[in-house]
C-alpha cells in the first residue's frame, strides 16, 4: 500500500468517525442539555487524548510565547465553534449540516487571501463564487427555507475557518496533540461552567452510553486526522475529505429519517465541485512553485 493511499484510507477514516461522532451527538441531544453533554463529552475526550498524547511522546511545552498565545486563540475559535455546529446540529438536518461544512477549503482559501495576502487567481475566485452559490442553495435566505440554524451553521464555518487560519500561523515545532489537548480541556470547562446556569439532567444508560461512544469517535478522528499529515501527499489525501457529506447522508437517513431535498443537494454538489477544484488548483500552483 502505498503512502498516498493510506493517507486517502486515513483521511476517509478520519471523516467517517467524526460523522458518527456528529451522528451520536444529535441523538444524545435530544435526551441531555447541550452545555451537560458537551461538558461529559469533553471530559471523556480529555482524559483520552492525554492517555494517546502520554503514549505517543508529544507532551511539552518547549514552544515560543508567541505560539502559546496562538493555541489560546484557536481554542476560543474552537469554543465558538462547537456551541454554533451543536445548536445547528440539534435543529437541522445532519445532511445539511454537514453540506455547509464542505465550504471549507473555500473559505479558508478566501481568509487567506484576505488576511495573509495569498493570490487567489481568477479560477479560483470563481470556485469560491460557486461554492458561495451553493451554500445559498442550502440555507436559503428567505421566508420559505430560511433557518436561524443555518446562520448558526454559517458562523461555525467562519470560527473553524479562523481556527484554521490561526494554526497556520503556528511553529511547525508545536506539538499537534498539545493542541488538541488544550482545545479539549478549554471546551470541557467553558461547558462545565456554562451547564451549571442551564442545570443537569440525570443521565440514562442509553443517554451515558452515547455520549462515551462520541467520545471515542471523536478521538479516532483526531488521531486520523494528525496521521493524514504524515502519509504521502496531502494534496492528494485532501480530497477524500468530502467522503464525510456521504457518511452524513446515510447516517441521516437511517438514524433521522432525513433526506435532503433536490436544491439541498444541487448546493452540496456545487459545494464539492467547487472544493474540489480548488484543491486541484492549489496543488498545481504549489507544483509549479
Amino acid at each position: 500500500m502505498t503512502p498516498n493511499t493510506k493517507g486517502a484510507l486515513l483521511m476517509m477514516g478520519s471523516m467517517a468517525a467524526f460523522t458518527v461522532n456528529d451522528a451520536l451527538v444529535k441523538v444524545a441531544l435530544q435526551d441531555l442539555p447541550l452545555f451537560q453533554l458537551v461538558a461529559i463529552r469533553g471530559a471523556l475526550a480529555v482524559v483520552l487524548v492525554y492517555l494517546l498524547a502520554r503514549s505517543l511522546g508529544a507532551l511539552h511545552l518547549n514552544f515560543s510565547r508567541h505560539d502559546k498565545w496562538l493555541v489560546a486563540l484557536r481554542s476560543l475559535c474552537e469554543l465558538a465553534t462547537t456551541f454554533f455546529f451543536l445548536t445547528a446540529l440539534k435543529n437541522m438536518p445532519l445532511a445539511n449540516v454537514t453540506a455547509i461544512l464542505q465550504a471549507l477549503p473555500l473559505t479558508v482559501t478566501l481568509g487567506a487571501a484576505l488576511v495573509f495576502s495569498e493570490k487567489v487567481g481568477w479560477r479560483r475566485a470563481t470556485a469560491i463564487g460557486l461554492g458561495f452559490i451553493g451554500m445559498t442553495l442550502i440555507v436559503r435566505p428567505g421566508p420559505d427555507g430560511f433557518s436561524l440554524y443555518s446562520i448558526y451553521a454559517l458562523i461555525a464555518v467562519m470560527s473553524i475557518t479562523a481556527r484554521d487560519l490561526v494554526t497556520r500561523r503556528m511553529s511547525a515545532n508545536v506539538p499537534s496533540m498539545v493542541v488538541t489537548l488544550a482545545t479539549s480541556c478549554s471546551i470541557a470547562v467553558a461547558a462545565a461552567i456554562a451547564s451549571v446556569f442551564e442545570g443537569w439532567v440525570p443521565v440514562s444508560v442509553e443517554a451515558g452510553s452515547l455520549v462515551v461512544a462520541a467520545a471515542v469517535f471523536v478521538l479516532m478522528g483526531y488521531f486520523f486526522s494528525v496521521s493524514v499529515m504524515r502519509q504521502g501527499d496531502v494534496g492528494f489525501s485532501a480530497p477524500f475529505r468530502y467522503s464525510s457529506l456521504i457518511w452524513a447522508l446515510g447516517l441521516g437517513w437511517v438514524l433521522f429519517d432525513e433526506w435532503p431535498d433536490s436544491l439541498t443537494m444541487l448546493g452540496a454538489a456545487l459545494i464539492v465541485g467547487a472544493g474540489l477544484f480548488t484543491l486541484f488548483r492549489e496543488r498545481a500552483r504549489q507544483s509549479a512553485e
